[in-house]
Order: C-alpha cells, then sequence, then structure tokens
C-alpha cells in the first residue's frame, strides 16, 4: 500500500501506541467493530530496509492508524518483545447498563474478566474497565464501596441501591 506523506492532517498531541507481535490490524479492525464511532486509518507496510531492520517478513503490516471515539491510536507489529500489561488500561464511561453490558461483552470474549470492572486482558491483551458514568458519586458511601468490590462486571441498579443503603 502506498502511503501518501504529504496529505495534511491534525497531529494529536498524545497517541496511545499500542505494541503487537504480529495482531496490530486485527486488533484495529477488532476495536473499530465495537466502538460505533470509530475508523480505521493508514496501515503502513514493512519494506525491503525496515524488514531486515526488524527481522520482519516484508510486505506485512507495521503500523495502522485507528481512531475509536474520536481518540486516534496507532497498533504496532513490533514482535513478541515487548507484552501489554494491566499498568495500563483503557477505561469506558458508560451512561445505561445496555452499554456496560454491550463492552463488558464484546471486549471479555477471549479474554480474562476481572474485578470492580476490569476487563484484565481481551483476546489481544489490552487491559480495560467498563464502568457507569456515575461510579465515583456511588463509590463515595460506604454501601456503594462494597458493592463495587463484590463485582465483577458493574451492574448499575445494585451500585445505586447500596449507595442509598437499601
Amino acid at each position: 500500500m502506498h502511503v501518501d506523506v504529504t496529505r495534511k492532517r491534525t497531529m494529536q498531541k498524545i497517541t496511545p501506541f499500542l505494541w503487537f507481535d504480529t495482531q496490530a490490524e486485527e486488533a484495529a479492525k477488532f476495536y473499530t467493530s465495537v466502538f460505533k464511532n470509530s475508523k480505521l486509518g493508514s496501515i503502513l507496510h514493512y519494506d525491503a530496509a525496515a524488514a531486515k531492520a526488524a527481522g520482519r517478513p516484508e510486505g506485512s503490516v507495521l503500523t495502522v492508524e485507528f481512531e475509536l471515539e474520536g481518540l486516534p491510536f496507532t497498533a504496532l507489529n513490533g514482535g513478541p518483545q515487548f507484552t501489554m500489561s494491566g499498568a495500563i488500561s483503557f477505561v469506558i464511561t458508560c451512561q445505561t447498563q445496555d452499554e456496560i453490558d454491550y463492552y463488558w461483552d464484546k471486549l471479555t470474549e477471549g479474554g480474562e474478566a476481572g474485578q470492580c470492572g476490569w476487563i484484565n486482558r481481551d483476546k489481544f491483551g489490552v487491559t480495560w474497565q467498563v464502568v457507569p458514568a456515575n461510579l465515583p458519586a456511588l463509590i463515595q458511601t460506604p454501601g456503594g464501596m462494597q458493592a463495587m468490590l463484590k463485582m465483577t462486571k458493574f451492574n448499575i441498579a445494585e451500585l445505586e441501591a447500596a449507595a442509598k443503603g437499601a
């Protein structure tokens, strides 16, 4: 694929850059299918010189630009040297239980659910937290905090009831 380097675009000051072994394009396509306001961007392939330097196959995908809910990302096929870590995660703020259920179901498929709304890793190793928008207010009460600590996927109605002392 030819990439037009003369095209003008606004550069984001900080862009999350996700390192994959060989799954950058697959991951970008998956994430853009999950998030409704998303799109794939340019795909850059290893040329002969870059492939030789990196020990990657010539013509294979080097980077994939994509956007999720207006936030730009770049996925890189850089090899197995670096893997994802739960020390970095992405929080998805949800307005409704249906939204929580949707993202939870999509991102835990092939991954690992954790406690308190955390998805310890999705099928590509990325860590997410799926939370209700009103979580900070709900966990300021002892009942809300206790309810949160017992949950895997958040249940807004249960959190709200616990926060009210019900």
